[in-house]
């Protein structure tokens, strides 16, 4: 599954290569002997979705990782990496085969990536016994220990939470909650509903439940769209991503309840997928941590130097995984001249703000994910085309 996933948890809710490398000098070695690299080098495996289903998420995660390492030079923390790119696959059943390649074979110091919650929770089990730091930057199961992991992306259900006062105080009427049966669009809209009635919001749906539709099998709305209509709802709330949401988007706009407001988690419309829905997505209103048209300098240096090499512009995928490798050039500069696994990990752990292109975050001490901003965005024209546009500040979210 292609987005981070996390159990239900109090929160803090505040207004508040394979390109460049061909394994580019990059990588969590700490010494020839230990680490089986050139002296100096730090060795970092990169472990992400390069074919499958998620194919164009674990791109834009190994990009993300790239560019960062392009725009400093091939170094983190002042060490050259030596960066070892390897395939997750679909899950677990793949990743983990791929981790225990990279940590026991190609001995890398340091893991980063992972785009499936399953696959990072599949893989745990590997980087405890490799005493290894963790560096995710998309998949997050809500790990019992964390204490090796760090993420730089979030926990499934805070995306619903960040904007659920907000739908409270926009909708005048009850909402209907629709999303895909599987794990991760049950953390997407567990954070939505719960935090939604927990703050007087009311659902739409007749027996208070979000109204699950079969994944991966679902392509065909109509049916969950008369339902909708017959619920009286004033408004629909939904997380769906890859061709789904695609198939979903185009629907809705063609259905009896196309006039509905959709308000959405980010991926609805995030990537690709929006080229796809083309008009269809036109006014939809969705939550992320990331736009890019956020202003501040270090989004635009990350978006001029993002589209020199790819047309578009990129992702909150891309994103989370620029800043995992942002973090780990200061955890290893932190950790000295020969930087060990450990003294690593305990740099990240010492880590204050990071500067990104979402805005300053920093790790929540509890769940190791980020304590963020999230944004308000709509579909609007940008120039020639459809963007995802942020229009407003949501809650800044933890725990």
């Amino acid at each position: 599954m292609p987005f981070p996933t996390g159990t239900s948890r109090r929160r803090v809710l505040t207004g508040a290569l394979l390109a460049l490398g061909l394994t580019v000098a990059g990588s969590a070695c700490n010494s020839a002997d230990d680490a089986g690299g050139t002296p100096g080098t730090i060795k970092i495996g990169l472990l992400a979705s390069l074919s499958g289903t998620y194919e164009a998420v674990g791109t834009e995660i190994r990009d993300g990782f790239e560019l960062y390492l392009r725009m400093h030079d091939g170094k983190l923390g002042g060490h050259k990496v030596d960066l070892v790119v390897a395939d997750e696959g679909n899950g677990a059943q793949t990743a983990v085969p791929a981790a225990t390649k990279l940590i026991k074979q190609d001995r890398v110091q340091v893991l980063t990536g992972i785009v499936g919650g399953g696959s990072v929770a599949g893989v745990a089990p590997v980087l405890a016994e490799g005493k290894i730091p963790f560096v995710g930057s998309n998949g997050n199961p809500g790990l019992k220990d964390n204490s090796r992991s760090w993420f730089t992306s979030y926990l499934s259900d805070e995306t619903g939470a960040a904007i659920a006062e907000y739908v409270r105080d926009n909708v005048k009427g009850e909402v209907f909650a629709i999303g895909p049966n599987y794990q991760g669009g049950h953390d997407q809209l567990r954070g939505f509903t719960e935090t939604f009635t927990e703050v007087g919001g009311k659902l739409a749906n007749p027996d208070g439940k979000t109204l699950w539709t079969p994944f991966p099998q679902t392509t065909n709305f109509l049916p969950y769209f008369a339902k909708i209509k017959e619920s009286g709802a004033a408004a629909v709330y939904t997380f769906y991503a890859g061709t789904a949401a695609v198939d979903f988007v185009k629907q809705y706009a063609q259905s009896e309840i196309k006039d509905l407001p959709l308000y959405a988690a980010g991926f609805l419309t995030e990537g690709g997928v929006l080229n796809a829905q083309g008009e269809a997505a036109r006014n939809i209103y969705s939550v992320l941590n990331y736009s890019p048209d956020l202003d501040n300098a270090e989004n635009r240096s990350f978006v001029a130097a993002w589209k020199e090499n790819h047309d578009g512009s990129p992702t909150t995928y891309a994103m989370a995984s620029y800043d995992a490798a942002a973090v780990l050039d200061k955890a290893i500069g932190a950790a000295g001249d020969n930087p060990t696994p450990d003294a690593i990990n305990e740099a990240i752990a010492g880590l204050g703000q990071i500067d990104s292109p979402r805005g300053t975050w920093q790790f929540s001490k509890t769940t190791h994910s980020p304590v963020q901003k999230w944004y308000l965005r709509q579909v609007r024209q940008d120039g020639r085309a459809l963007s995802n546009t942020v229009v407003g500040d949501l809650a800044t979210v933890g725990g």
